[in-house]
């Protein structure tokens, strides 16, 4: 079937609130000195604001969804996108870490919850023969977001404190989140459905009992300590070798940069190779980056490294959803979705604080870069048992 003009309008707005909640998360970077200077902190006591950020919105994703199935993701992202400016404005009024941990990590936190999943997932259903490209497209506003809001961040940290910073970034989620968040729409029952005309798939109950699902989910929890540590680290892993503060902020920009090709590239590659298989070979590459990481002492390591981890963090990303849809169908996708993600809860919380407390233990971040790969190994293996499990049938 056809898809119908609205469908890629759908996709844009998407992209748009991606480009938003990943721009504001990723912007840790960017503020990660000034909080650690604002609160004489280590680096492990500041890694606790990210970690806590992405624990609520990957916890809290799968509930998000669960109201999306119900109301539609316009209202609840509607409200996600006034959550993350209520958090970043209460942050630059903060008058200790344990304030910023609130209003960044759990506010900011709740209010992506209400965004991510639903957003994403309200691309699949609108699309049958292209599901592949425009999910690539749409994910691709988290490389976009990551590629220039803490590159920008860190020009206006530069010229004013950073509460005003903060307070700029909530007046720009508040406006253009919910602009973009007014253009989502839910899908039209024929775009994903079966001859009855209601979407076909498995209810979520079936979902998580199907051996499919649990090594995707397995996956993507060995996987997320992987995808998340660079995000909160690779800035500060920079200046410990003495580069400059713009080079260290904009290795997550480069991330994006990375993140962007990826999205773009993969759900091409993936609808004629097969989505199944460009993830595992996507968890494998991912693990593989991190050499560079390891053996960089200087820009040029750090460049390279930083466009491939973010190609390959990017791909899997992208490819999560629509294997969701090939395997489960549509008519619990949100729900779905949203618990998979709850998957990377742990990761996300722990594996960046844990990454700074060995940081701080040993002085250097080799014994975490060596951890990182043995994660990916593992993911990859759950990866491939997935795709032994079955066939896609939605």
């Amino acid at each position: 079937m056809k898809e119908t003009p609205y469908a890629w309008v759908v996709v844009w707005a998407t992209f748009a609130c991606l480009a938003l909640i990943f721009g504001v998360s990723y912007s840790f970077a960017a503020f990660f000195e000034s909080f650690a200077a604002e609160f004489s902190a280590q680096r492990a006591d500041v890694s606790w604001i990210f970690g806590l950020s992405g624990f609520v919105y990957f916890v809290l994703g799968a509930g998000g969804g669960m109201l999306a199935d119900r109301f539609g993701p316009r209202i609840v992202c509607s409200a996600g996108m006034t959550l993350i400016a209520l958090g970043l404005l209460a942050t630059s009024w903060a008058s200790s870490l344990l304030a910023v941990y609130v209003s960044y990590g759990l506010l900011v936190g709740l209010g992506i919850a209400l965004v991510y999943t639903q957003s994403i997932v309200s691309v699949q259903p609108w699309f049958t023969t292209r599901r592949g490209l425009a999910g690539g497209i749409a994910s691709s506003g988290v490389g976009a977001g990551t590629l220039l809001v803490p590159v920008l961040v860190a020009m206006a940290i530069g010229p004013m404190p950073w509460r005003e910073a903060m307070q700029l970034l909530a007046l720009a989620v508040l406006v253009l989140g919910l602009l973009a968040a007014g253009l989502l729409k839910r899908a039209p029952s024929n775009a994903s459905s079966g001859a009855g005309g209601s979407a076909t798939g498995l209810s979520l109950r079936e979902t998580l009992r199907s051996p499919t699902f649990r090594w995707l989910y397995l996956a993507t929890v060995l996987a997320s300590p992987v995808m998340f540590i660079p995000f909160a680290h690779v800035s500060a892993s920079a200046r410990d070798l003495g580069l400059g503060e713009a080079f260290a902020v904009g290795l997550v920009g480069l991330i994006g940069v990375g993140s962007l090709v990826g999205r773009f590239a993969i759900g091409v590659v993936a609808d004629r190779l097969g989505r199944a298989q460009t993830l595992v070979l996507m968890q494998l590459s991912m693990g593989a980056s991190y050499l560079l990481w390891g053996a960089a002492g200087g820009q040029a390591l750090l460049l390279v490294f930083a466009l491939w981890f973010g190609l390959s963090y990017g791909s899997i990303v992208s490819l999560l959803p629509a294997i969701c849809m090939d395997y489960f169908g549509g008519r619990s996708v949100a729900s779905v979705v949203g618990t998979l993600y709850s998957g990377a809860a742990l990761g996300n919380l722990l594996g960046p604080v844990l990454a700074g407390a060995a940081f701080d233990f040993s002085g250097h971040y080799l014994g975490v870069m060596a951890v990182c790969g043995v994660l990916s190994l593992m993911a990859t293996w759950a990866s491939r048992q997935m795709k032994r499990c079955g066939q896609a049938r939605y």
